[in-house]
């Protein structure tokens, strides 16, 4: 170690808020890029699609993981933090300052990226309406009325989605499993949000992540989006992308705790190829 880690709950703070900001930058501008700046070429939809939506967010969360992983482990996601306090001993009292981290960091990127798209988005959506707020925040079947998806259909997707990242997470940190060496992590973490995004995205946008929605939809609200809080329907909808989510990444965590957790050895194993020394 270097020196002394000058950390403390300030430090990794300051760690969760700029890398969930990162995570934001990277996944809130792809999308506007995909659907303000694709709205306006000729023919239509012409700078993305939506595996570059999922790859985009899977950088984003690669990125955001190496730069706040040092002081706060990087959680970046209200769902992780819950799920690590519940079944990893982190400590319950850092919960919420790490969630109000998580989310200030979400909603100052949204701002970002609302500020620098807003010529782009007042052309594609002169209104500001449900046609661009999939920019900021999720939508069940992504704001498509046609997809018969309504808040309880969302709300399952949620749980599940959340579930299978949270179930990934532990085992790829779970240093009494596989780890990934050579601090790959990050970068496994980050292909299981590209894999989520590519096979859990269509029936709620896969936000897997309280702040993450949370965040960008009071900054796009803020900044002339009215209907941010309701779905296609009218609906009340902020909540889906919160609750779903929190109980998803308990229900994922505990899984694995239960059908892999318990069985590993209690020990660290010798790391792959040291050949065992006997004990005197």
């Amino acid at each position: 170690m270097v020196g002394r880690l000058k950390s403390g709950l300030i430090g990794e703070m300051s760690a969760e808020f700029l890398g969930t900001m990162i995570l934001i930058l990277f996944g809130c501008g792809v999308v506007a890029q995909v659907v303000a700046g694709g709205a306006l070429t000729t023919p239509p939809g012409g700078l993305g699609n939506h595996d570059s939506i999922a790859w985009a967010w899977g950088i984003g969360v690669i990125m955001g993981v190496y730069v706040a992983a040092r002081l706060s482990g990087a959680h970046l996601n209200p769902a992780v933090t819950v799920a690590l306090a519940t079944f990893k001993g982190f400590p319950w009292r850092k919960v919420a300052p790490y969630v109000v981290a998580q989310t200030l960091g979400a909603f100052v990127a949204a701002l970002i990226v609302r500020w620098n798209y807003t010529d782009a988005l007042a052309k594609a959506d002169p209104g500001h309406t449900i046609k661009t707020q999939g920019v900021f925040s999720t939508l069940p079947a992504n704001g498509n009325p046609n997809l018969p998806v309504h808040e309880w259909g969302a709300f399952r997707d949620q749980i599940i989605g959340t579930a299978i990242l949270l179930l990934l997470i532990m085992a790829i940190t779970d240093l009494l499993n596989t780890p990934p060496g050579a601090n790959l992590a990050p970068f496994i973490i980050g292909l299981v949000v590209v894999g989520i995004g590519m096979a859990w995205g269509t029936l709620a946008g896969y936000a897997i992540n309280p702040a993450r929605d949370f965040g960008p939809r009071l900054a796009s609200f803020l900044t002339g989006y009215g209907g941010a809080w309701r779905d296609q329907y009218g609906n009340f909808y902020f909540w889906v992308p919160i609750i779903g989510p929190l109980i998803g990444g308990v229900l994922g965590a505990g899984i694995y705790k239960l059908f892999i957790g318990r069985f590993l050895p209690t020990a660290e194993p010798e790391p792959a190829g040291r050949v065992p020394v006997p004990e005197d």
